[in-house]
């Protein structure tokens, strides 16, 4: 067994010296640790974020270890782009369903490609310098680790035998040193231990040579070692601008997701009551033309000048709510003797039409529902002011 393997196996079982290093480069090679394993740790976690499906992640894995260009693949809002603009080619697009599945399917196409950006600048910019790390960086240093422990038993090694010869050489100079007899039958074995402690006097020599020479390869193998474990700190400061970089592009990406979807919003809030009015009201006057148009035209008489009246909510079966929506005029009703409430403005609001009324984040209005009303509607006031505003950018205050 050679001298290495020897001063190892004495190691693990206790029967061997260790040198031990400071304690500042202690501390650093546990923050390298450190860092290694929480930056595996952060990658893996945004790769499953970015990509949740793991047979698509694992093709993407060979894909990049065999150096080729990972395939564009579609999006899940993509593809329920596609679905809805198909089926909406299928109901007719002039009709309501269709007209709506083509808004929603667009707004879907665009929430895709917003997902595509997204994913491509936080590959770029944040899983490639960590992945850079830990295949270029850190292999350098677990490298230079591993040379620095063979070093490090080397000279353990050397330590062990240089003892070993100084404790020899003192046993035979002993014994050397002991006046001989000689009427003794074997006076020739002072000879030999005369004999023994000069050569064990070499062995010191060689052995403190050796000692050197490891002493000075350890020394320059821990301080190759040393600089690139404080080199540690240029990549936190590094992986922090990129994780700056990161949570800018999640930002942004959820600012175009949120704008998309309130835009969508609008489009569906405005266009509900022009389906429902469309569908039902339309249908109903038509079938019953006004009653001075029938007069004049049985009579021949001219028309009677027109006299304000209450306006009238038609009860239609089946769509009340939305009927009673659209015909209602919130600047014409009163609000109820009891049931009002305060509300509290979540987000801004930008009217779609007269009937709607605007809205500021964060202030504060009196609110009330109307029977037949959309559940998803309440009347709203603010001073002077009145209209329709949606329920979900309001918080119902007690």
């Amino acid at each position: 067994m050679t001298p290495f393997f020897l001063q190892f196996t004495e190691e693990k079982l206790g029967q061997a010296e260790k040198t031990e290093l400071d304690a500042h480069f202690e501390n650093l090679l546990a923050r390298a640790d450190c860092t290694k394993n929480w930056t595996e740790k952060i990658l893996r976690q945004t790769e499953v974020l970015l990509q949740p499906n793991p047979s698509a992640r694992v093709e993407e894995f060979l894909y990049e270890k065999l150096d080729r260009k990972v395939p564009s693949r579609v999006t899940n809002s993509e593809l329920l782009a596609q679905y809805m603009t198909e089926a909406a080619n299928d109901f007719g697009p002039g009709t309501p369903y269709g007209k709506t599945l083509v808004k929603v399917g667009e707004t879907q196409r665009h929430l895709g490609a917003a997902e595509r950006d997204f994913i491509h600048c936080a590959s770029l910019n944040f899983l490639s310098p960590l992945r850079n790390f830990l295949e270029g960086d850190w292999r350098t240093i677990a490298k230079e680790r591993r040379i620095l422990q063979n070093r490090r038993l080397d000279l353990d090694a050397c330590k062990a035998r240089l003892r070993k010869a100084k404790a020899a050489e003192a046993k035979a100079a002993c014994e050397g040193d002991a006046v001989p007899d000689f009427q003794e039958t074997r006076p020739r074995n002072f000879v030999l231990s005369a004999s023994a402690a000069a050569l064990w006097s070499d062995e010191v020599e060689k052995a403190e040579h050796e000692l050197r020479l490891a002493q000075t390869e350890f020394d320059r193998q821990a301080e190759v070692t040393r600089l690139l474990l404080e080199g540690i700190s240029s990549t936190h400061v590094n992986h922090l601008r990129c994780l700056h970089e990161f949570v800018e592009s999640q930002t942004n990406y959820y600012a175009q997701c949120y704008q998309y979807m309130l835009d969508l919003q609008k489009q569906l809030g405005s266009s509900k009551g022009e389906i429902f009015s469309g569908t039902f009201v339309g249908n109903a006057d038509s079938t019953s033309p006004p009653a001075a148009a029938s007069s004049a035209a049985a009579g021949g008489a001219a028309p009677l000048p027109a006299v304000p009246t209450i306006p009238v909510v038609p009860t239609l079966v089946g769509v009340p709510g939305a009927v009673a929506e659209r015909v209602l005029n919130p600047s014409e009703v009163k609000p109820p003797a009891s049931g009002t409430r305060k509300a509290r403005v979540l987000y801004d609001y930008e009217a779609a039409d007269s009937t709607e009324l605007a809205l500021l984040a964060d202030e504060m209005i009196t609110v009330y529902s109307l029977p037949g009303m959309d559940p998803d509607w309440l009347i709203g006031e603010r001073g002077n002011q009145k209209g329709k505003v949606p329920v979900t950018y309001l918080e119902l205050l007690s």
